[in-house]
């Protein structure tokens, strides 16, 4: 990757972060001197080293602006780091009127503070979350619907400590990140890692998330019918392999939330999941499958090949599910490199999220790709 275009990224694994820092910067080479803003990846191994990290590539890259969070596994270009002290970075040149980093909702959710100046809002972000957030769902949806494109992409930390996040500084908390002005090109899609196995459900009662009637049946019924009685029977058999779907609504590309399936109640028949459920809405049984996951990153791939309409990209951040990885598409990186094979040696960094933020909401067990592009010529 010699093109001037590309920003200058690293990754490395090392017993100790200035091991790993070291390496990367040397990857990386000298154009990450000449960057505005950077985006930081790492693994809950260097959790507590975090605000040394920042110091250190602060100092020696002398890029001034800082984003990221902490993983369980971090992602660049064809190479995951999972369970290992690793690290990985990716900066870009963006004019510093064009993006502005932010921690905490106050000036979104007020209006009068924007990082493009007054009567300019922000057109799109990528945010890191903190899973304890109380209303993190409504909170996401609040702040994409800021956005002149709707849109945000990003996912929630993975860390098995205390889940930091960076905004020029370490942080705890909330929604942080980095919002843009609609001058920064980008492309961005979300791919699934469960299939429905069968037709759209009707919820007619439930109470918080346990569901006790699908289609006028008891809930449980319906689901020994597509999932085999047995199975229905050990919930630890169905764990990690049956979920449940949420339906978007009014999303004519047929997308959906999927859930985890948490308990069953056999003498009532009830089913709970993990989500808040209520009479009116809709769901699905799906199931997690290499096979249709892998066809459905490849069909992510085409389709956002598309709409890059052969711009230049010149880096990418992915954020992908800690169940998706080895554990879905096995050994030797196999998911990041399909995204290189399918698109390109281009820089990529990420981080393997509990849950992932595409658009409006969050998802779970998907992979969430974000484009930078080359500005579309007049």
């Amino acid at each position: 990757m010699q093109d001037d275009r590309l920003f200058p990224y690293g990754h490395a694994r090392g017993a100790g972060w200035r091991e790993a820092l070291s390496s990367a910067l040397e990857m990386a080479g000298p154009r990450v001197r000449g960057g505005t803003l950077g985006f930081l990846y790492v693994t809950d191994s260097f959790e507590s080293d975090l605000p040394d990290i920042l110091s250190a590539v602060r100092e020696q890259t002398g890029v001034p602006h800082w984003t990221g969070c902490v993983g369980a596994g971090i992602c660049a270009t064809a190479q995951e780091y999972l369970d290992e002290p690793a690290l990985a970075f990716m900066v870009t040149d963006f004019p510093e009127t064009e993006f502005r980093l932010f921690a905490g909702m106050g000036p979104y959710r007020t209006g009068k503070s924007w990082p493009t100046g007054p009567g300019r809002p922000p057109y799109f972000a990528i945010v890191h979350g903190d899973s304890q957030t109380p209303d993190l769902p409504d909170l996401v949806r609040d702040f994409a619907g800021q956005m002149g494109s709707g849109f945000i992409t990003g996912g929630i930390c993975s860390s098995r400590t205390d889940g930091a996040q960076l905004v020029d500084e370490v942080v705890h908390g909330g929604l942080s990140g980095v919002t843009f002005s609609e001058n920064i090109a980008v492309a961005t899609r979300l791919t699934q890692g469960c299939s429905p196995i069968g037709p759209i459900h009707h919820i007619n009662e439930a109470h918080n998330n346990v569901i006790s009637r699908l289609d006028d049946r008891p809930a449980l019924d319906v689901f020994n019918d597509e999932t085999c009685d047995i199975l229905s029977r050990d919930l630890q058999r169905a764990a990690g392999f049956i979920f449940v779907a949420m339906p978007v609504k009014n999303d004519d590309r047929g997308d959906y939330m999927v859930r985890t399936l948490v308990g069953i109640d056999i003498e009532r028949k009830l089913l709970a999941i993990g989500e808040y459920a209520e009479a009116g809405q809709s769901l699905m049984f799906c199931k997690r499958d290499s096979g249709t996951a892998g066809e459905d990153l490849e069909r992510m791939l085409s389709d956002i090949s598309r709409l890059a309409d052969g711009r230049k990209i010149r880096g990418g951040l992915y954020f992908t599910c800690v169940w998706r990885g080895q554990n879905l598409f096995g050994p030797d990186s196999a998911e990041l490199r399909m995204i290189r094979d399918g698109l390109g040696d281009f820089p990529l960094v990420g981080f393997f999220a509990n849950a992932e933020i595409s658009h409006d909401k969050i998802y779970g067990y998907t992979g969430v790709l974000t484009l930078f592009l080359d500005a579309p010529t007049s």
